[in-house]
Parts: structure tokens; C-alpha cells; sequence
């Protein structure tokens, strides 16, 4: 059975850093989790889901707004999706979800609406004073 777990969510100031992580376990053996795209998404309260951040090996794809402020990296001997997040604004405040499909297939140019299987139950991101 497929579990993605999210953390690292927390309060940070604008201006600030954050590291989130996403844990994905139960795939098949034989495979690394750079062989599957997995995405970051979030929703702001009263706002639709959007994609953030997606990543499939080599393939990145990020959404206008993130502007180089954040970056995606995969350590596979732990299962695990970094997003280390800087420059963070209040506008940014919402719940990180992560996702995946488990395919093997890069992010691609529709990486943002693609229909993910696997999501995690998400992470609170809150950048405030």
C-alpha cells in the first residue's frame, strides 16, 4: 500500500526559510522515487488547489509564482521529496500537499493539472509576523 507523508510545515516570518519533506513508501522494489514525477501542490483558505513544484528526475517544472525562490531535490535512499522554500511571503501561507502517480513519466508541460493517484494529508505552511 502507497503512504506519502508530509512535514516541516510550521510559522515563519516573511522573509524566512522552510524545508518540507514528503515521504513516500509502498512503491515496487527496482524502482528509485526519481523514476516517478511527484508534485507539490497547495490551497489557500477560500482558494482552489494550485501546483507548485514538480519534479521527475531531471525533469523541474515550477510554477510562475515560486519566481526561484523554492527548489525541489529527491533523496532516494530515504524515499523522500525536499522543498526547501525562501523568501517566503504571507501569500504563500497555505496547505503543501504532495503527490504522485507512481509512473514512470516525467513531470511535463501539464504537470500542474495532472491527475495524481497518491496524496498525502498535507502540511501547514503560515508566514506571518
Amino acid at each position: 500500500q502507497v503512504h506519502v507523508v508530509e512535514s516541516g510545515g510550521g510559522l515563519v516570518q516573511p522573509g524566512g526559510s522552510l524545508r518540507l519533506s514528503c515521504a513516500v513508501s509502498g512503491f515496487m522494489t527496482g524502482k528509485t522515487l526519481e523514476d516517478f514525477a511527484v508534485g507539490w501542490f497547495r490551497q489557500a483558505p477560500e482558494k482552489g488547489r494550485e501546483g507548485v513544484i514538480c519534479i521527475s528526475g531531471s525533469d523541474k517544472r515550477s510554477a510562475e509564482f515560486v519566481d526561484g525562490r523554492f527548489t525541489i531535490s529527491v533523496d532516494n535512499a530515504n524515499n523522500t521529496v525536499y522543498l526547501q522554500m525562501s523568501s517566503l511571503k504571507p501569500d504563500d501561507t497555505a496547505v503543501y500537499t504532495c503527490a504522485t502517480d507512481l509512473i514512470p513519466q516525467l513531470c511535463g508541460s501539464t504537470w500542474n493539472v495532472r491527475s495524481f493517484d497518491y496524496w498525502g494529508q498535507g502540511t501547514q505552511v503560515t508566514v506571518s509576523l
